[in-house]
């Protein structure tokens, strides 16, 4: 079983490193995602220079064995990575979007979506369909992010988007189940409690428009909601998962990523990788900018496959996991 298919790996520079080469021909290959800025330089030197390097590149991910995907954040506004002075179409913030007329929304979101799928990017993790409920939430609120505290504002948003990424063929993937957008702290730093700053209109709201979205993703926040489990958080909840999955039963479920420091104290990429698969999740995204784990991602993928020969990872499951990625790649990358 070809266990790289449930990754999504970034990895530092310019040029693709024999590791990942390596990977993909051993393992499989989900899909890699890109990033402007590294958190080890601390600079914005890392995949993205120009749109002529950017588009070497993502032809370069394709040719892999497998035929990767190629993933980008690209929401808009601090979260862009392709970015004006680097040549790339202007995007705003999600909070300034909602702000603009219906035929400037049509224009930009058509001019960066067909700028992407030009460069040979499949997928954007974007809509984010966080409510903003708290406009001080480090994460969310204070930095645009949400369209607005106005839910048929935010579902309008989102269907605008998938109805012109369809047209440009780029899948958007939803997010942050089951909604953020009311946290207090910023889940790159530690667990999100957001017991008491979920509402059900919120989670409603992911399972309606998922089905609509282009490529029918959603990504999975790392965020804790102790009424549906006391312990673990989305990405590693069974029971987090199965309620989502009961209502999305084909919808291609990825993890926010796994360097973030709440699952990084806890478990560590590899334990926490594992207990993901094991509670549900179709994807791991594993971006080695947070934390440089390259020369561990084999390592990670041999644990998965002898979890599965051992039997404590559910073959059927993981089937099927990796059927949901190959049909987004039968659809986005032909």
């Amino acid at each position: 079983m070809r266990v790289g298919e449930l990754f999504i790996l970034g990895f530092f520079g310019k040029i693709l490193p024999d590791w990942l080469k390596e990977f993909a021909a051993r393992y499989g290959l989900g899909g890699v995602i890109l990033f402007d800025y590294s958190c080890r330089t601390r600079e914005y030197d890392n995949n993205i220079e120009s749109p002529e390097r950017v588009q070497r590149l993502c032809a370069e991910i394709s040719a892999l064995p497998s035929g990767p995907m190629a993933f980008i954040d690209q929401e808009g506004g601090l979260v862009r990575r392709l970015k004006e002075n680097r040549g790339f179409a202007p995007l705003p913030s999600a909070r300034e979007f909602n702000l603009l007329a219906p035929d400037q929304k049509r224009a930009i979101l058509t001019s960066s979506f067909a700028e992407m799928r030009r460069l040979g990017i499949h997928y954007d993790f974007a809509p984010v369909i966080d409510v903003d409920y708290n406009p001080d939430n480090p994460n969310i609120g204070k930095i645009k992010r949400s369209y607005s505290v106005d839910i048929a504002e935010v579902e309008a948003n989102a269907l605008l988007a998938s109805e012109v990424a369809r047209a440009q063929r780029i899948g958007l993937c939803l997010k942050h189940f089951p909604g953020i957008g009311g946290a207090l702290v910023d889940s790159h730093q530690e667990f999100m409690d957001i017991s008491n700053a979920l509402r059900s209109e919120q989670e409603e709201l992911f399972y309606a428009l998922a089905p609509k979205m282009f490529g029918d993703a959603v990504l999975v926040s790392h965020a804790i909601v102790r009424q549906w489990d006391e312990h673990c958080p989305m990405t590693l909840s069974a029971a987090g998962l199965g309620r989502l999955r009961k209502r999305l039963p084909d919808t291609l479920l990825i993890t926010d990523d796994m360097q973030m420091q709440g699952l990084q104290k806890a478990l560590g990429t590899r334990e926490a990788g594992l207990q993901s698969l094991k509670a549900g999740m179709d994807m791991l995204c594993i971006g080695n900018n947070l934390l440089d784990q390259e020369q561990e991602m084999a390592g990670i993928a041999e644990y998965i496959a002898k979890s599965l020969r051992e039997g404590t990872l559910s073959g059927s499951a993981i089937e099927k996991s990796i059927a949901r990625v190959g049909k987004r790649k039968a659809l986005l990358t032909a």
